[in-house]
């Protein structure tokens, strides 16, 4: 009896000691936001085909601002600045608010054009297309470790425009942006204005919108379908896929590929959802935008080889193509990529790209093996895309051993080089 009553009495006590735990933790947290301070940033821009230029303001608000904010610009599309606390620093322009209202304006060149001759950013007189963490450059904040942004974007554009962006307007057609975990917010992704048509579906969670400027053979009812089978495998393995998906599709004179963005990509118009050789550019870029990863300076084989090899690897698991076509595309892209045998290059395309989707296909099979079947690349991409950021060699080794339970020698820098068979 004494022994049993010492156990009621531990276990109270224990119980007791846990619920001072969680009081203590919620008082914390309940003093941490508290203490939080916000102010608000409102990203105010008008679009004008004539002149091909957007006229940006943003607007800072609030008891408190950033003491310091520094926008890293693009000189050829970044003009004609002003502020009353704003000083040019080279490509740098260096803004120290003042009082507890504050802004700066300036103008955007919106057209891009590429080498090719195409452009990844154009704006005419029906619509425009671009994206928004181009129209709103990088900006480093320095401020308290308490203040916190809430930041809006309002697009100003011609009468019977529409506007496209993912984020959620409010009732006034504001954009509510989000980005989670950063103390500074400033919009990202692409956009898409003008007289435009557009399809949606919630497909698996993901409120998917594919937008286009009006007109003929845009396959937006065909695109929307075709993610309704693929998206929910590749959820499985990106399960931190962004709950809302933009997809831009454009004609000529537009880039004839496709470019991801945050929650978003763009696709030209003509590519078709599968190619002849059994891949998907559209695959390709949506693996992109569930990663979230870019590579170093000799890591962009790891970033290129994951989104072409899971785009293939989602076709095949959804029977959009057979295990017979499957092995087929993997063989021409080993002898693709025999022309370039060094992964450890700056940009990987092409040949590159091709050996990488090899090598991670063996490096697939050998987790596999190794593991006895408990473990696989998914593994290790799931850990990426959770981490999302940067992707070193190093990184992408060390969670390859670990998924293998063993060391995995076709990642030897020797053999990555070309220098060595594994």
């Amino acid at each position: 009896m004494l022994q049993s009553t010492f156990f009621i009495s531990t276990g109270r006590a224990a119980i007791a000691a846990a619920l001072l735990l969680i009081g203590t933790a919620l008082a914390i947290s309940s003093a941490s936001a508290a203490e939080r301070q916000y102010y608000d940033i409102l990203y105010k821009t008008q679009l004008d085909p004539e002149s091909g230029l957007a006229d940006v303001e943003i607007s800072l608000s609030g008891a408190q601002l950033p003491t310091q904010l520094t926008l890293h610009l693009d000189p050829d599309r970044h003009k004609n600045l002003d502020g009353d606390s704003l000083t040019i620093e080279g490509e740098n322009a260096v803004w120290t608010p003042k009082g507890k209202q504050d802004s700066i304006h300036y103008q955007f060149v919106i057209d891009a054009k590429k080498s090719s001759g195409s452009y990844d950013s154009r704006i005419i007189n029906k619509w425009a297309i671009l994206r928004s963490d181009k129209l709103i450059p990088p900006i480093s904040a320095r401020a308290p470790q308490e203040l916190q942004s809430r930041a809006t974007l309002e697009v100003v554009t011609p009468k019977k425009w529409n506007t496209l962006a993912p984020y959620v307007k409010d009732e006034q057609g504001i954009f509510q942006l989000k980005d989670p975990g950063r103390r500074f917010i400033r919009p990202k992704g692409w956009l898409i204005s003008g007289r435009i048509g557009s399809r949606q579906d919630i497909i698996d969670g993901t409120d998917t919108v594919i937008a286009a400027p009006l007109g003929k053979n845009i396959r937006r009812q065909d695109t929307l379908a075709f993610l309704s089978w693929t998206l929910p495998e590749l959820k499985k393995v990106f399960p931190q896929f962004p709950e809302k998906l933009l997809i831009v599709m454009a004609g000529d004179p537009m880039w004839r590929g496709g470019l991801s963005g945050t929650r978003s990509l763009f696709i030209h118009s003509d590519r078709p959802l599968i190619s002849g050789n059994r891949t998907s550019s559209l695959l390709h870029e949506l693996v992109h935008v569930g990663t979230g990863i870019r590579g170093d300076h000799e890591s962009d084989w790891i970033v290129e080889g994951i989104a072409e090899y899971y785009s293939l690897q989602t076709l095949r698991r959804t029977k959009g193509i057979s295990e017979r076509r499957y092995q087929q595309t993997l063989e021409a892209l080993k002898t693709w990529g025999e022309e370039s045998p060094n992964l450890l290059v700056k940009r990987s395309s092409g040949p590159i790209t091709a050996r990488a989707v090899w090598v991670l296909h063996c490096v697939d099979t050998a987790i596999q093996e190794a593991s006895d079947g408990k473990q696989s690349l998914d593994n290790v991409v799931t850990s990426l895309a959770a981490d999302r950021g940067k992707v070193t060699l190093k990184k992408f080794r060390t969670l390859v051993n670990k998924a293998a339970g063993e060391e995995i020698t076709l990642l030897d820098r020797e053999f990555l080089e070309g220098k060595k068979k594994p």
